[in-house]
């Protein structure tokens, strides 16, 4: 039969684990709400970067439609 001491000893020792328990899932929850905010940023910025892609893309294409008669028939400038 186990005593009223070992009792409350082994009451403050979980007490301490889920104590401790409680911090760390804090921690953890902090961590994911960052990790959140930082994969929206990204998110954000990697749809930016595609439209702009997109954009150049189009711009190039409508280059190389408009200049292809325009080319010069030159020599080289290392000739």
């Amino acid at each position: 039969m186990t005593s009223d001491k070992e009792i409350a000893v082994d009451f403050e020792s979980l007490e301490k684990r889920i104590t401790n328990l409680e911090i760390k899932f804090s921690y953890l929850e902090d961590f994911l709400n960052q990790i959140q905010e930082v994969c929206t940023e990204q998110t954000k910025t990697i749809s930016l970067l595609k439209k702009e892609s997109r954009l150049m893309a189009e711009k190039l294409s409508d280059l190389l439609e408009n200049a292809e008669g325009e080319i010069p028939n030159r020599k080289p400038p290392h000739y």
